[in-house]
């Protein structure tokens, strides 16, 4: 084991003595596909919202205008009830495995 020791510190010192030196080329360093620091959009919009550039959240707050008596709702976008309209106790949107789908005829804005 001593021996072994012995050996791989020189290979070690002889690294570095090659590296203070400049034996080792600038071409030996690999250059990826992709450039992981300005990534594009649709990359961008394939990944998980937590291994994004900027990790932020999917999911938002909307305003939710009733057809029948326009009065206008919060609802959250993945919203996981039925929501209500509070004037006219219409169905504004119903809630499916991930985003709430509104019902026809109401329209929206996000917040």
């Amino acid at each position: 084991m001593i021996g072994s020791d012995k050996v791989s510190t020189r290979l070690r010192t002889d690294r570095y003595e090659r590296q203070l030196s400049g034996q080792f080329q600038k071409s030996d360093n690999m250059v990826l596909a992709i450039d992981l620091l300005n990534p594009t959009p649709q990359a961008e919009a394939r990944k998980h919202k937590l291994k994004t550039l900027v990790p932020a959240p999917r999911s938002f707050f909307m305003d939710v205008k009733c057809p029948g008596c326009f009065t206008i709702t919060t609802v959250f976008s993945h919203a996981q009830t039925v929501v209500i309209c509070a004037g006219c106790s219409t169905v504004l949107c119903q809630p499916t495995g991930g985003k709430a789908r509104l019902t026809e005829g109401c329209s929206f804005r996000r917040k």
